[in-house]
């Protein structure tokens, strides 16, 4: 059987405007990777792994990035930001692939939030025990708070997801539809102007997966000219912070929000 063209296969996997949601699409899907996946999927269509297996090698792909960034040097932040990408391609095929074989699942979605806990929390983690330099260790437990830093923005970026995943949890244990996108809007006009504020600066997105890479990888390279660590270890104190505030500030405009109402 001939394989499907790309203008076969675009409105079945990108129904609706898959890539106009306001957040449940990356603005890397947006601007390019939903086009390279649509055409990566044409060439898998065939293929013998299933839509959850590919979820699988998602998986896997990102928790390799945080397992690469100990390595010193360019090495660890380069392999690390392509593994993303890497992660990124298939968290959209895999979806693509379910949607066309019609094999969308429960699990398949279960997998696919545990799989962005998972390689978000690692990468951030292993941001950390890059910026502990442990290769480069004299045996003095001297450099580990900056591995403590990494864990700490790991944790965050858990947190922030959960905090949004636990709202429907919570509906749903009342009995209640899952949460409709104009409950997000605040109740106090002051919150709604502060999320429209933090909304426009965009800090939270850096410990994303796809924008934490892209920082490290920055920092790697300002590092290789620095001739050290400084603009690694300053950027793991920063996704700390935002960590840290972003989780605070996320809570605050849920239980500010009518999604729990």
């Amino acid at each position: 059987m001939p394989k499907p063209s790309v203008a076969e296969l675009r409105p079945v996997v990108h129904p609706g405007g898959i890539k106009d949601r306001k957040n449940g699409e990356h603005w890397a899907g947006r601007l390019y990777m939903r086009e390279v996946s649509l055409r990566c999927t044409r060439v898998l269509v065939d293929s013998r792994p299933s839509p959850n297996q590919y979820t699988g090698l998602m998986i896997a792909a990102g928790l390799a990035a945080g397992a690469v960034l100990p390595a010193p040097g360019l090495t660890g932040a380069v392999l690390g930001a392509l593994l993303i990408q890497l992660y990124l391609l298939l968290d959209c095929v895999d979806g693509e692939l379910a949607r066309w074989r019609q094999q969308t699942s429960t699990v398949g979605v279960y997998l696919d939030r545990v799989g962005h806990y998972l390689c978000e929390a690692a990468l951030l983690v292993g941001f950390g025990v890059r910026a502990a330099d442990v290769f480069h260790q004299d045996g003095s437990a001297t450099r580990w708070q900056w591995a403590f830093l990494g864990t700490l923005a790991a944790l965050g970026a858990i947190l922030i997801k959960a905090e949004t995943d636990l709202v429907d949890v919570a509906r749903i244990r009342r009995g209640l539809p899952a949460a409709q996108e104009a409950a997000n809007v605040p109740r106090s006009s002051g919150m709604a102007l502060a999320r429209r504020v933090a909304a426009a600066l965009r800090f939270h997105r850096l410990v994303g997966g796809v924008e934490a890479s892209l920082l490290i990888l920055a920092a790697a390279v300002a590092d290789h000219f620095h001739g050290d660590l400084l603009f690694t270890r300053t950027a793991v104190v920063v996704l700390a912070a935002v960590a840290v505030l972003q989780t605070l500030l996320h809570l605050v405009s849920i239980l500010a929000s009518s999604r729990l109402k």
